[in-house]
């Protein structure tokens, strides 16, 4: 038996022993027929249940577990793949910069934890299939995170670390007849995970796949395939270079669906090379994603077929040209989002659905590009993404956020960086680069490869970088970094920043045009956010020089766990006993996390991202094609005209708008010289179902409103006005109304003989905090806003408080507010009732010069929870805000109020409805409330905001007993460059430099 020598752990120089060189990660089938069902015999998975123990450090590990006679059979099980802290061992633990020991142990870099360092012994108990006896056996263990140490029949077989790419071993030498005992030991933390302090959960275990390969006489061990496109674009060299093990000869056919577009036979040799012209290729991009198929057949010297392996190619050409970005010749604009491999369910083990869920997604919402933050993904996301069509950034394993925040803030030397200069740290990460590379070079969805992420400057990664290039002439390497430290500049083929203004980026460009920009990480989505981000995308269009951006990020980072009463939600850092965390900054995502069904903010990413724009005007359509290869004529181009929110009229509307074209067509209907609000909306849509979306789904969108202004008739139903001694009562034929003197308000409104409001509506300054404002210390600035919305009072300077005034036909009672806040603020609600149940509310307030602008501006109604159903006319369908409404569509859309609760991890302002015509909430019998004004903002939520602002997670919500209804003027937009520190942009704040005014009606329904 050879022991283990746990010192390795903490060496950096340390990080594989007797592992296999990394290799592509093509599969091989012994024959035709394997292929076809896709299910090679070459494999033989472990997954499954194994034999596990678990102690909190290696000192309290079982010692000698792994020798052949330590029976391990009566220990627990655990399933394989999966994280422990997912299966009930250790928890879950969310840290962004920090590093997850920080303040639990005292330890320095190379070190690790000794007194709290999760250690797992895994054991599988199993017997080499009958069929692969006798023959070469391996292991592959694709992700073990982050340290592991193999033993087989008591016999050590080898070290690795590098929690992201596979790690294989040959077993051949120890295996035995029978029943063989594979004893595996993981180690949370290691040296390297110095280096893998990215922003995510921190777990350990085996997460990936494992499984036993045996390999025929005759077998390629790696492929290397290259498609090498003349300047015009036009034809192509195939290269492929493979490494063989054995002799005999290969043929390979290069085939377009069943076609075979060449064939070639050669006979194998330690490494072969074969050089094909292909002519006028079909070519990959995200827009078109086509694919070839190269199928080797592999044979004995006898002629025998002993492997077969298809691999999917791509012909495209990804270049710099004139410092910009180009693929196949033209100027790439990435649309892109960041993607953690996540699920709420099983953390970094995702499922095959779910990872075709978020591909799916994302082609349904114009997304063309993923980074693979901040490490190598699981080896299914690169094929669909080929097969698809999604551009990638493929990110090597690397961040060491926790040792450069320091040398930011001036506290550390800038040669404590890891791995900086130290070339201590050099060996391994050169190893992780060749693993990324070796691994994923096939796949023509990578454009772009990253050294890693947030890990400063320094040498070692200059020389990761040249590392790529050494690997691979056909792509760029990337990494963001060497903004914060120059000193390599040469590191990065493009200026690459995270989270600038776009005024930042355009004051950059005037200065250094040197190379293309692109924001690695911009419109932070945490919670209520991606406000603006059209400035963003505006720019791809105004500056060739910015070539986009991958939104931070794709899914919201929880994880499912149950409250006290066995209820289901989405926790974040913190909810698990685990410290140093960094709470719901974990919460970034354009997705939830649960069921990874799309946040509201998706509408608004899908608008800023369509590849066609459509500017309508009353007569006439001018459509700009972004598309670098797609004519508009793949697409239905219909056209809609509706009236007040009602359908009148659909139209077709043939377009051919060649790819970086534009062209104006009249339109093919006109709108009534009839009073009322005209919508006229061009929707491009799908010809022909694609795999990701049916016939008929909408890939981009323009509209344009038309007002023909009607005369409106006046309200003359009569009323009677009930002057009380502490109450103005106003009566019609259908309602009644009371206005109290002593609570200051409208107290009463009954339609129909029934009550309908619950509370005195109030003037309303406040929203509940989004993680935007939380960042940004919105609450200590606005803070008297809340106040005053909480605790207004009626001005006692004011005489005749209320104020009546009665007129023909209508009367109209004005309360007059001060508010506490400094100095004292005031404003005044003027109710207008007419005979026929209608109320004109009319709130104003006059700017006062020490008090800066607020979060809202409107009225607070309460109303019984029964008035469940909501109605509107205005934007939708999801939520939006004056600065995330370009992806929204005027039209009628009616949910549930509680619908508009979105499931942002923390409960915060959500609901809003912008350009408000009218908007009802109704019970189930169709009782209700309708109100009605111009360009309203409008929301109906179970929940105060200040009700939403005392929970910090959903289940500390009260119980639902009211519909709550804010009318407002505005609402501030919700901002989203970043959430730690960046505001709202200054148009969309309320403007306070003039007095406010918000005036709406609204009336009972029955």
């Amino acid at each position: 038996m050879s022991c283990f020598n746990y010192e390795k752990v903490k060496n950096p120089l340390i990080f594989a022993e007797n592992r296999k060189e990394a290799h592509s990660d093509h599969v091989c089938y012994a024959s035709m027929e394997e292929l076809s069902r896709k299910k090679t015999s070459f494999r033989y998975s472990l997954n499954g249940l194994w034999k596990f123990s678990y102690a909190k450090n290696y000192n309290s590990a079982i010692k000698g577990f792994e020798a052949e006679d330590y029976d391990c059979k009566s220990w627990g099980d655990i399933r394989v793949p999966a994280h422990i802290q997912m299966e009930g061992y250790d928890v879950p633990q969310y840290a962004n910069v920090q590093y997850p020991w920080d303040g639990r142990e005292q330890i320095e870099p190379g070190e690790v934890p000794e007194y709290f360092n999760p250690v797992a012994s895994y054991v599988k108990y199993f017997t080499v299939p009958e069929h692969m006896q006798g023959k070469p056996i391996y292991i592959s263990f694709q992700g073990v995170e982050s340290g592991m140490a193999l033993w087989i029949n008591g016999k050590y077989v080898g070290y690795s670390e590098d929690s992201f790419t596979p790690s294989e071993f040959e077993l051949t030498p120890y295996l035995k007849e029978g029943e063989n005992k594979l004893a595996v030991q993981v180690f949370k933390w290691t040296a390297s995970s110095w280096c893998e302090d990215q922003d995510f959960f921190r777990f350990s275990g085996i997460y990936r796949s494992v499984y036993l390969y045996t390999i025929p006489e005759a077998h390629i061990e790696d492929i290397q395939i290259r498609t090498l496109l003349d300047d015009s674009y036009q034809d192509a060299d195939l290269q492929i270079t493979c490494k063989i093990i054995g002799s005999g000869k290969v043929k390979v056919t290069l085939k377009d669906g069943e076609e075979t577009v060449l064939q070639a036979e050669e006979m194998l040799k330690k490494e072969l090379t074969i050089l094909e012209n292909v002519k006028e290729p079909a070519l990959w991009s995200a827009e078109e994603p086509n694919l070839y198929e190269l199928l080797f057949e592999v044979m004995d010297e006898s002629g025998n077929i002993v492997e077969v392996i298809s691999q999917m190619v791509g012909f495209r050409r990804f270049e710099m040209k004139n410092n910009i970005m180009h693929i196949n010749g033209k100027r790439i604009v990435f649309k892109g989002v960041n993607r953690h491999e996540f699920s709420s369910k099983t953390g970094r083990a995702v499922a095959d659905e779910e990872i075709i869920k978020d591909i799916m997604t994302m082609k349904r919402n114009n997304i063309n590009a993923i980074r693979t933050s901040h490490y190598p993904n699981d080896s299914r996301i690169y094929a669909l993404c080929d097969k698809y069509g999604l551009y990638m950034i493929a990110e090597n394993n690397m961040e060491s956020h926790g040792s450069w925040d320091p040398i930011i803030r001036g506290e550390a030397d800038i040669e404590t960086a890891i791995p900086g200069n130290n070339k201590d740290w050099e060996p391994m990460m050169l190893d992780r680069v060749n693993s990324c590379y070796q691994r994923d070079k096939n796949h023509p969805a990578i454009v772009i490869w990253s050294c890693g992420n947030e890990s400063f400057g320094g040498t070692v990664i200059r020389d990761m970088a040249d590392l790529f290039r050494k690997l691979d002439n056909t792509r760029l390497v990337h990494y963001e970094g060497v903004f914060n430290d120059r000193r390599c500049n040469e590191t990065s083929d493009m200026e690459s920043q995270m989270y600038p203004s776009v005024e930042d980026i355009k004051a950059f460009l005037a200065k250094d045009r040197s190379k293309p920009f692109i924001c690695c990480e911009y419109a932070h989505a945490m919670g209520n956010s991606c406000g603006a981000m059209h400035k963003y995308t505006d720019l791809t269009d105004m500056e060739p020089s910015y070539q986009g951006g991958f939104i931070w990020d794709y899914i919201d980072q929880s994880i499912e766990k149950k409250d006290r009463y066995g209820n289901k939600f989405q926790a974040y850092g913190g909810d698990f006993g685990d410290h140093p965390c960094d709470y719901n900054f974990s919460g970034n995502g354009i997705v939830y996390g649960g069921e990874r069904d799309e946040s509201p903010k998706m509408q608004e990413v899908k608008f800023n991202y369509q590849n066609i724009s459509a500017e309508v005007s009353k007569d006439k359509v001018l459509v700009k094609n972004k598309n670098l290869f797609v004519n508009t004529d793949k697409y239905d181009c219909v056209v809609l005209l509706e009236k007040n929110g009602k359908l009148v009229e659909q139209a077709q509307l043939i377009t051919a708008v060649e790819p970086l074209s534009e062209k104006e067509y009249p339109l093919p209907l006109q709108i009534p010289a009839y009073p009322g609000e005209y919508v006229i909306t061009v929707s491009f849509r799908l010809k022909e179902a694609e795999d990701w979306a049916p016939i008929g789904h909408e890939v981009a969108f323009g509209q344009g409103v038309f007002r023909i202004e009607e005369e409106k008739k006046p309200i003359t139903e009569p009323l009677t006005v009930i002057r009380g001694k502490l109450n103005i009562g106003v009566r019609g034929e259908h309602f009644e109304c009371m206005f109290s003197f002593l609570n200051g308000g409208l107290a009463s409104y009954r339609y129909g003989g029934k009550e309908m409001i619950e509370k005195i509506p109030m003037p309303n300054f406040w929203r509940a905090p989004i993680d935007n404002d939380c960042g940004n210390k919105m609450m200590a600035r606005y803070a008297q806003w809340k106040i005053a919305s909480m605790y207004c009072w009626m001005d006692p300077e004011v005489k005749e408080n209320p104020n009546l005034q009665e007129k023909e036909h209508s009367a109209v009672i004005t309360f007059y507010y001060a508010m506490p806040t400094t100095p004292v603020s005031k404003c005044r609600v003027s109710y207008e009732v007419f005979g026929d149940g209608t109320i004109t509310t009319t709130l104003f307030y006059d700017p006062v010069k020490e008090l800066a602008d607020m979060p809202e501006f409107g009225m607070m109604f309460k109303f019984n929870a029964d008035y469940e159903n909501v109605e509107w006319y205005g934007n939708g369908p999801s939520e939006t805000y004056c600065d995330r409404q370009h992806g929204s569509k005027l039209g009628i859309y009616k949910n549930k109020v509680i619908d508009n609760v979105a499931k942002y991890l923390v409960p915060q302002e959500c609901g809003n409805k912008t350009e408000v015509r009218w908007a009802k909430i109704t019970d189930n019998t169709g009782k209700g409330i309708m109100f009605s004004g111009e360009h309203l903002s409008f929301s109906a939520l179970p929940y105060t905001p200040h009700e939403m602002e005392n929970a910090m997670h959903p289940y500390e919500l009260p119980q639902i007993h009211y519909t709550v209804v804010r009318v407002a003027k505005q609402q501030m937009g919700v901002g989203g460059d970043n959430s730690w520190g960046a505001k709202t942009h200054e148009e969309y704040l309320l403007d306070v430099t003039k007095p406010l005014e918000l005036k709406f009606s609204f009336k009972g329904i029955v």
